[in-house]
Order: structure tokens, then C-alpha cells, then sequence
């Protein structure tokens, strides 16, 4: 048979066994037309691009950074992916060649004389063209020695495809490395910050504590010249027991945010060196998204969706050639003798090749099956792909919406306290004058008190704003 009827009579075999079946794969689509810019700019330049030890100005900040990406749990596990999915490239890549098996057997097989083998090995040890060694004894033994071999021809692209998914795997492992060094920047960073602002908190609460102190000694002394009463007394003392319980707090907030970097820099318990206050700290210079488009390219997870999804593609493929025949080449070669003595002799050498055809027939409804979950979770790999894009718009835009109204907040936040500041010293002296009374006074103080509060909160949310616009934009893993 000619090597081109071999080819169609195998082509009319599997057309008759799976009735042509047609493939689908799931395309790549995003859920919308992309915007073509956010909130109208239509500046290209993004933020992304710059690398982490430019966008961040504090060195302490870096230097734990640094020392996460060598120790952190998460960072290491990531690479032990991307070391298994390469792994997996190799081993189906190597799926196209041949194997090569050494084979080495032995048996015994007692033949009965009443069988094919019986009458026919009894009529051969009578001829006179044998004798000696070549005469078959009952029970006749069999060894082989040798190399066997198998190779399955790709006639219908399942092996391709597999490495194909495999490659496409490798690639999203890489992504989902890069994805796992963005997450874990920004989160170093925003504890970074939120330690920074409760630093400034402590230092305002004591600052608020050594004043009201002062109130309290001047109102029990006036208390003993007849001019307050106890119950001023006591709610001085109350307003300060207040604050230091709120010292007491930020403390602890401060214990759990260290321990939180040290857990994310893969350390146990070590206090966190800093000595930068929030209120002085600059923001990055480059505070830029860019245009939505560039989320493709910089994004990790989109780009870690894209390439699951591919390798999604490519494994419908190869389960879809399931349905198709199988031709698979088996050659072999060694010694085979039914003596031991003779084994290696050069008449023992034998060799051969075998050819076998094999296709799907009752199993039609499993690889069915099997096709069809493939096919579902190919949809899955295509909503996670649109979800991932939708949600990174939207991050985008929050990130610099929450810059710009933070931004804001602050300045008003800073002219309210310069208010309420100039407000305590007016209620002091007029309570000195006996023109005020004492609440007024602490409610003054209490609300000077507050204000501080929430400008150092208010200045810490506009630098989580700037890590997470560094975030959703795609940066953070470059160097």
C-alpha cells in the first residue's frame, strides 16, 4: 500500500468513527470596546514603566522590599510554579520523539500435545535439518535481550497542541510570578505607609497627652483657689484617660503592622527601621495611567488570563484529536534465544517492527465527555480573562480618583486644624478670663485632636493611592 493511501484510508476511517466532528475553541474577546482613555486624557504616559527603586523615594521602604523578594513565602512558591511548568514543557515536548525501552525477559511456557504449538514443536525436533541447540525442549523457555521502542506518529496535532498548552502554561507561570512581586510590593508598601501614619498618630495623641496634662494641673489648682469644681476636674481626667487609651491602641496597631512586614519580608519579629515622617514624605513624581489599552501589555494577571486561556485552546484541540485514530510504530531489536547458552550467538539476534491502528469506538462517549468539560472550562478561562480587564479598569480609575479627592481632603484638612489649633488657644485664654467655661475647652482640644487624626490619615491614604494606581496599572516588577 502506498504511503498516500495509507494516509486517506486513515482519514476515511476517522471521518467514519467521529462523523467529522467539528472543533470549537473559545476566542479571545474583551467584554466591551475598551475606553479609550481615562476620564478624557488621552496621555500615554503610564506609571507602570517605572522601575520600583524610582517610584519609591524612602530607601528603608526599598531596602524592605529587597528583602522580601529573597524571602518571602510567596515569592519562593512562585518560582517553584514556574519551575514546574517547566518542567511540564519539557516533558511534553519530549512526547514527540520515540521512547527507547532496554527490555530484558525471561519465561517459560509448557506447550500441550494436543495444541498447535505441541504437535508442531514435536514435528520439528524430528526433522533432519535440526539438531543440538536448535531442537525446542518442553517446557520451552523464551529470554530476550534488547532495546524496544514505541513512537506515536502526530497525525492530528495532539501532541503538538499539548506542548502548545504547556508553553502558554510556562508563559502564565512567568506572569503569575510577575503578578506575586506587584502584589507583594504594593502590600509592603501600603504597610509601609499606614506604619508611617501611625507614627504620626503617636507622636500627635502624646503631644495632645502632655497638653491636657497641663490642663489638668491648672484646673485642680484653680479648683483649690475656688474658681472650677470637681466636676471640671474629673472631666479633664476623663478627656485624658480617653486620649491615652487611644495611645494604647495605636500601639498596638503599630506592634501588628510591624509584625505584618516582617511576615511579608518572610522575617520573624524585628522592629522595622524608619525614621521618615508622612507629613514630609514625597509623593512619586509620575502619577500617570496612561491610556486603557496599555493595561493589556502591563498588566500581569491579564497577561497570566490571555496565556491560560491560549493554552485552554490548544487543550480542546488535543482532546478533540482523541477522536481520531492513533497509529503507533513499535520496533525492536536484541537477542532472543530459548536457551541461555545461545543467547548471545549472532543467529539469536532478531528484529522487527510492529504498526498498530487504534480508534475510538464504544469510548466515543467518555472522550465526548471529556470534550465537553474541556470546552466549559475553556469558557472559564474566557469570563476570567474579561473580569480580570473589567476589574483593572475600574482599579485604575479609583486609584486616581482617590488621589485627587485625598489631595484635596488634605488641604482642607490642613486649614481645619490650623483653625481648630488657633480655636485651643483662644478657649485657654478666655477660660483663664473666666469668659469660657471648661467644656469649651475640651471640646477644643478634642476636636483639634480629631482633626490631626484624620489629616495624618487623610495624607496616608493619598500614598496608598499612588502604590495602588502603581498597582492596577501593572508596576511593580521592575527593577
Amino acid at each position: 500500500m502506498s504511503r498516500y493511501k495509507f494516509y486517506s484510508f486513515i482519514g476515511v476511517l476517522a471521518c467514519a468513527l467521529t462523523a467529522c466532528s467539528s472543533l470549537k475553541t473559545v476566542d479571545i474577546s474583551l467584554p466591551d470596546e475598551m475606553p479609550g482613555s481615562y476620564a478624557g486624557s488621552t496621555d500615554t504616559t503610564s506609571v507602570a514603566m517605572v522601575p520600583v527603586s524610582k517610584f519609591f523615594p524612602d530607601t528603608y521602604l526599598l531596602n524592605l522590599i529587597d528583602t522580601a523578594f529573597s524571602a518571602n513565602p510567596d515569592i519562593l512558591a512562585s518560582l517553584q510554579r514556574i519551575e514546574a511548568a517547566n518542567a511540564n514543557l519539557k516533558y511534553n515536548g519530549l512526547l514527540w520523539a520515540p521512547t527507547l525501552n532496554l527490555n530484558a525477559r525471561a519465561g517459560v511456557e509448557r506447550y500441550g500435545e494436543y495444541t498447535m504449538n505441541g504437535v508442531g514443536n514435536y514435528d520439528t525436533n524430528l526433522s533432519q535439518n535440526i539438531s543440538g541447540n536448535q531442537r525446542i525442549p518442553n517446557p520451552t523457555p523464551d529470554y530476550f535481550l534488547g532495546f524496544q521502542s514505541s513512537w506515536e506518529l502526530d497525525l492530528w496535532g495532539k501532541l503538538k497542541n499539548r506542548k502548545k498548552a504547556a508553553f502558554n502554561r510556562f508563559l502564565a507561570s512567568q506572569s503569575g510570578y510577575k503578578m506575586v512581586t506587584t502584589s507583594l510590593t504594593s502590600q509592603i508598601a501600603t504597610a509601609y505607609y499606614q506604619l508611617l501614619a501611625l507614627d504620626n498618630e503617636l507622636r500627635v495623641i502624646r503631644k495632645n497627652i502632655d497638653l491636657q496634662n497641663n490642663a489638668l494641673e491648672i484646673v485642680k489648682v484653680q479648683k483649690l483657689g475656688g474658681r472650677a469644681t470637681e466636676l471640671a476636674v474629673q472631666q479633664f481626667l476623663a478627656q485624658l484617660k480617653r486620649t491615652q487609651g487611644m495611645e494604647a491602641m495605636v500601639k498596638q496597631q503599630i506592634t501588628e503592622t510591624e509584625n505584618q512586614l516582617n511576615f511579608l519580608s518572610g522575617k520573624f519579629s524585628k522592629s522595622i527601621p524608619r525614621d521618615t515622617s508622612i507629613n514630609t514624605l514625597k509623593l512619586p513624581t509620575v502619577l500617570k495611567a496612561g491610556v486603557p489599552s496599555q493595561l493589556l501589555l502591563n498588566r500581569p494577571d491579564i497577561q497570566q488570563a490571555d496565556f491560560e486561556l491560549k493554552a485552554m485552546n490548544a487543550d480542546i484541540k488535543a482532546v478533540h484529536a482523541a477522536f481520531f485514530p492513533q497509529l503507533t510504530l513499535s520496533p525492536y531489536v536484541g537477542f532472543n534465544a530459548f536457551r541461555t547458552s545461545v543467547l548471545f550467538n549472532p543467529g539469536s539476534i532478531a528484529y522487527g517492527i510492529l504498526g498498530g491502528v487504534t480508534g475510538p469506538i464504544f469510548n466515543r462517549k467518555q472522550i465526548k465527555a471529556d470534550y465537553e468539560r474541556t470546552q466549559a472550562e475553556g469558557k472559564q478561562a474566557l469570563y476570567s480573562y474579561q473580569k480580570t480587564v473589567l476589574n483593572s479598569y475600574q482599579e485604575v480609575l479609583n486609584s486616581l480618583k482617590s488621589i485627587e479627592n485625598y489631595t484635596t481632603a488634605y488641604r482642607n484638612k490642613q486649614q481645619e486644624v490650623q483653625a481648630l489649633t488657633n480655636a485651643v488657644s483662644v478657649a485657654n485664654d478666655l477660660y483663664l478670663v473666666g469668659r469660657a467655661n471648661y467644656l469649651e475647652v475640651i471640646t477644643a482640644q478634642r476636636n483639634v485632636l480629631d482633626a490631626e487624626l484624620e489629616l495624618a490619615h487623610t495624607k496616608k491614604n493619598i500614598f496608598i493611592g499612588a502604590v495602588n494606581l502603581y498597582r492596577s496599572v501593572g508596576g511593580g516588577w521592575k527593577r
